[in-house]
């Protein structure tokens, strides 16, 4: 999976300037909603936009919403608190600069972030949207589905904690800068197995494995995660969706080094600092 120097440089200038080539124009398919009404109009100010590599090509996706769903494996809700026989799927949202690109073979400095004391890591597969619409059936949600990464849902689980106690958005524990490391995007024409239906996902810390389950497990699968934000949303192109984690989240400190694991796909690594 490495990378030549070029083509890193060329992606590099992409994602740092928040240019975005002609393909990946072509692949976000929403843009009118940020051109301005009139030739006449100039923007005051140029606001950088987020995008995640594709694997082996030189393609960028760009990010429009990140979606997250709460609670999506049955060991994990029970672990938080939850009655998963009982509760309907509920998402939040991330804002687009949570997205820190880790590259395959690397491992990224990924930095402790403030006013917290119990940090916490949550593997899940991402599922991002080349297609959108409302009141998506679930047997043709598939359908909008681009391709596939391993990201993080990291967590200031004690500041998520002290919201819900307070009856308060919980924002602050979830809607962070870089609180959603991800890998490159595969595209599921790519995938020897397409969609994931079932496969093994996995995180260790310092070489222990404390997340392991399988894909198969999900309360809600990503077919029924789409058919449900759907009816809550109108999706768009760009659209990532974060799929929920297993059993055994858990806190990381500083000198940590996470790893994620997701069958098909290259691992993603970050270090605390």
């Amino acid at each position: 999976m490495a990378i030549e120097t070029t083509k890193a440089t060329r992606r590099t200038a992409l994602l740092k300037a928040g240019g975005v080539t002609a393909a990946a124009a072509a692949l976000s398919g929403c843009g009118s909603t940020s051109r301005l009404p009139d030739s006449r109009q100039k923007s005051v100010l140029q606001v950088q936009q987020t995008f995640i590599p594709v694997a082996n090509s030189e393609l960028v996706f760009p990010v429009r919403r990140i979606y997250c769903i709460g609670r999506n494996y049955r060991a994990h809700a029970i672990e938080m608190g939850s009655n998963p026989d009982r509760e309907p799927p509920f998402f939040f949202q991330k804002p687009t600069d949570a997205i820190q690109y880790v590259a395959p073979g690397t491992i990224a400095d990924h930095t402790y972030p403030p006013l917290t004391k119990n940090y916490h890591y949550e593997v899940e597969l991402v599922a991002a949207l080349h297609k959108g619409g409302r009141n998506i059936p679930a047997a043709d949600a598939l359908g909008l589905v681009y391709g596939y990464a391993v990201g993080l849902d990291m967590t200031r689980r004690d500041l998520q904690r002290a919201m819900g106690d307070q009856k308060k958005p919980w924002e602050i524990g979830k809607s962070f800068d870089r609180s959603a490391p991800i890998g490159p995007l595969h595209p599921v024409a790519s995938l020897s197995g397409g969609h994931y239906q079932k496969g093994e996902i996995s995180l260790s810390v310092n070489g222990t494995t404390k997340q392991r389950a399988d894909l198969s497990m999900m309360i809600w699968s990503v077919a029924e995660q789409i058919a449900n934000l759907s009816q809550a949303f109108e999706l768009y192109p760009g659209d990532i969706i974060y799929s929920g984690t297993p059993e055994n989240v858990g806190p990381v400190v500083v000198g940590d080094v996470v790893v994620c694991n997701i069958v098909g796909l290259p691992s993603m690594s970050i270090r605390i600092v």
